[in-house]
């Protein structure tokens, strides 16, 4: 009975506390009191500390995007919304279906049906007149509001300069003038070579421009190796125009204006003159620069890297020489190359990847169809002057004029080969060391541009070495180097060959292998021709004047290359180690066949 009259008297007192909070609500309140209560709630949101604040934003956010945008109200306060998260202002015209996102330098009209449905999406910097943007169009007709969100970041970044709204002006000026200069430099490079899109994007002058589009910055692709034209897991190749490339493919760069602390003098008119290359490359005139096209500002030029990529020592100063500007205003720290490389192939092979990475150590795995190979990348051996190869990562380039836009892409370009070649030794298998017919690599640098890859002799017990020579990012150098009497595995020009074809060390590798096996199925006797061949020379030998034996002198310890009827073709021993060729006895000769040759040779055959 004592519970059920507690009860009672709970629920009454319930019922007279909401009656007085109705009585309270209902009642009309004057607007002075009105004003009171709402400045009282804005000075309780100033005090709020900061990460009070990030938390409140936060779940306005979500609860933003959980909302499902379905009429005019909901789509105008989505828009708002992001606006505030990117730190702009918004406002809405009369009718209600103009949206305006603003601020000091540019604003973005956004128009809509009396339904929500998308008009037209209008982009307008200071002093232009509006312009319709495709890409943000297609965002807001699909309701990706995290992608037109990223392209208002990209515009506030654009004007994140110094100095009042003038000086601003000028800066966006003279970024305009330098994509016009690209964007013809481009086309005058198409008109002179007829190039395609992959063709544009590795030899071009600028690569393959994207005109800057909303918040999206002028991109110059201007490197993809072989795999990246091939689609994934199907390995056919991508239909590549210049319409369906994503800017994401390969190494490309953004072009950008930034405050620096130094002065340059920049251009704020285009500087090409004419519409025509002076040469076959598509080479431009410019204009002397001047005080009526150039101005000085507190800012420079930038090509910005889509991700941070690792340099040499050696590459940054080119960098630098190649515009008189340093690429760091301060000494960067430097790194061991090989692990910059690594890290930076790691990050890629783990995109959309929850797994976390085997610990490799530097040694890594790579499966292939009827091999599998371990590398060990030695980064650490030393190079020419007795220290290992240092570098740094680079995320952005200074430069003051279109012109050194070339040449800062081409060595670009042979920072990326190389890299790509040392990167395709870095995979995430993880295989068992002791795993039978498991083939093992040591890729050790030479110098910023070669590197050597050793191996046991497919035949023989003995070391063999593949020296690579990046010459540049359209050219791959290759030399084999093997024992005295190791049996032939194949020819430089074949290695090249492969190497040009796939930059990758694992798939030349492989290639080499099978190459061997092909040529020992072939010829089983070339081991034996090598050693008659060290045993005529030592031993027997005619007299140094007698004409049917030979032409010229030949140093003891050679090796054959070639047999061609009674000639063959001799090469003098070379002493191999894992750092490549050390000593040479003498040079390439040609000689008449000795009985004792053609004997073997007639065996063969």
């Amino acid at each position: 009975m004592c519970i059920f009259s507690k009860e009672a008297e709970k629920q009454n007192r319930m019922a007279a506390l909401l009656e007085r909070l109705h009585a309270k609500h209902n009642a009309s309140r004057p607007w002075q009191e009105t004003c009171k209560v709402v400045r009282q709630a804005m000075e309780k949101r100033g005090v709020m500390n900061a990460a009070g604040h990030q938390l409140l934003l936060t779940c306005l956010e979500t609860l933003q995007r959980a909302l499902k945008v379905s009429s005019l109200p909901s789509m105008t306060d989505r828009l708002e919304s992001i606006a505030r998260q990117n730190m702009l202002g918004s406002h809405l015209s009369p009718s209600g279906t103009e949206c305006y996102i603003t601020s000091d330098m540019f604003y973005v009209e956004v128009q809509l049906d009396t339904n929500g449905q998308l008009v037209d999406v209008k982009v307008a910097h200071q002093g232009e007149n509006p312009t319709s943007c495709p890409e943000l169009i297609q965002h807001l007709r699909e309701k990706n509001f995290e992608e037109f969100s990223k392209h208002l970041k990209g515009l506030v970044e654009l004007y994140k300069l110094p100095g009042d709204n003038k000086l601003k002006t000028k800066m966006y000026i003279a970024l305009q003038s330098l994509e016009l200069d690209l964007t013809k430099m481009m086309h005058m490079f198409r008109l002179a070579t007829n190039a395609n899109t992959v063709e544009t994007i590795l030899h071009g002058s600028v690569g393959l421009l994207t005109a800057r589009s909303g918040g999206h910055l002028v991109t110059l692709q201007c490197y993809v190796s072989p795999y990246d034209i091939f689609e994934e897991g199907t390995g056919s190749q991508l239909n590549l125009t210049d319409n369906n490339v994503p800017r994401s493919l390969g190494v490309s760069v953004s072009v950008t204006i930034e405050g620096t602390s130094a002065v340059y003098k920049l251009p704020i008119a285009p500087l090409i003159t004419g519409s025509h290359p002076v040469d076959n490359k598509g080479t431009p005139s410019f204009s002397t620069v001047t005080n009526s096209n150039c101005v000085d500002l507190p800012a420079c030029f930038f090509l910005k890297m889509n991700c941070p990529m690792p340099f040499s020592l050696s590459f940054i100063q080119r960098l630098g020489n190649a515009t008189s500007i340093p690429v760091f205003e301060s000494s960067p720290s430097l790194s061991p190359l090989y692990q910059l490389i690594v890290q930076s192939q790691l990050q890629v092979l783990e995109e959309g990847v929850s797994t976390p990475p085997p610990s490799h150590n530097m040694h890594f795995y790579s499966v292939l169809p009827d091999q599998a190979h371990c590398y060990f990348l030695n980064g650490d051996a030393p190079v020419q002057d007795g220290h290992s190869l240092q570098g740094a990562l680079v995320s952005k380039i200074p430069f003051r004029h279109p012109a050194q836009v070339p040449l800062l892409l081409d060595i670009i370009r042979h920072q990326a080969a190389y890299n790509n070649l040392i990167g395709s030794c870095v995979r995430r298998t993880s295989i068992k060391e002791d795993s039978a017919g498991l083939l093992q690599f040591e890729v050790c640098p030479l110098t910023d541009s070669s590197f050597s890859v050793s191996f046991q002799h497919p035949v023989n017990e003995s070391l063999v070495c593949v020296v690579m020579e990046v010459i540049d990012s359209r050219q791959v150098s290759c030399k084999l180097y093997k024992g005295l009497s190791d049996a032939l595995i194949c020819t430089d020009e074949f290695i090249t060959k492969v190497v040009q074809r796939c930059m990758s060390i694992p798939v030349t590798m492989r290639a080499i292998r099978r190459k061997a096996e092909t040529i020992q199925a072939d010829t089983p006797a070339l081991s034996l021709i090598a050693q008659t061949v060290e045993i005529m020379v030592k031993n027997n030998l005619p007299p140094s004047g007698s004409p049917s034996y030979m032409t010229g002198m030949i140093l003891p310890h050679c090796m054959v290359l070639a047999l061609h009827g009674q000639t063959a073709w001799v090469e003098p021993a070379l002493e191999v180690t894992p750092r490549g060729r050390r000593s040479a006895r003498g040079c390439l000769k040609r000689v008449p066949c000795c009985p004792v040759l053609q004997q073997v040779v007639e065996v063969v055959v």
